[in-house]
């Protein structure tokens, strides 16, 4: 099983030779086109996906909507996706040294945005690439400032440390 990457990671495709994305930049932030109906009550966030080549050669990448899944809280429910905000890699050429990126804005419910999955397929000059996974949470930071400051990674890895610990409990009872 692969393990998943922490918002703010960089993911290489070995099938596409100097290709890598990013999901970062996890916060709460407010859709510039104004809010959706749809998503009264909840709380909204942005992401931002950004894909790189380094390779040698140009690459048509496509990440559009259905290609990008985003989960909230500990069950993993569906965030709300608002397609009108958010603004999409369609068809577009990155050639080598380039970068695009993509801003999506989503919106859950406030006391689930501690933990949020962004589950992303890319499609890369007509084939899919395998997808990946990147985990985070609102508030959670990706560059550590301070000397006390703690990572994104140690957040996660305490967060799986308790839930294994808890599962753990629930077999012995």
């Amino acid at each position: 099983m692969y393990e998943p990457n922490v918002v703010g990671d960089w993911q290489e495709y070995d099938e596409h030779a100097g290709l890598r994305v990013r999901v970062h930049r996890l916060q709460a932030a407010e859709p510039p086109r104004g809010r959706d109906d749809a998503a009264a009550g909840l709380t909204y966030f942005s992401v931002r996906v950004t894909v790189e080549n380094r390779g040698d050669r140009p690459a048509t990448i496509h990440l559009e909507d259905g290609q990008i899944d985003v989960r909230v809280g500990p069950d993993g429910e569906a965030a709300f996706i608002d397609w009108r905000n958010s603004q999409f890699i369609e068809g577009f050429d990155v050639y080598p040294l380039r970068r695009a990126t993509a801003v999506l804005f989503a919106a859950g419910p406030e006391a689930c945005l501690s933990q949020v999955d962004v589950q992303i397929q890319l499609r890369v000059d007509d084939d899919w690439a395998d997808r990946r996974l990147w985990a985070g949470g609102i508030g959670l930071h990706e560059d550590a400032v301070g000397a006390h400051a703690v990572s994104a990674r140690d957040v996660l890895a305490h967060q799986v440390s308790i839930f294994l610990r808890e599962q753990a409990e629930e077999g012995t009872a």
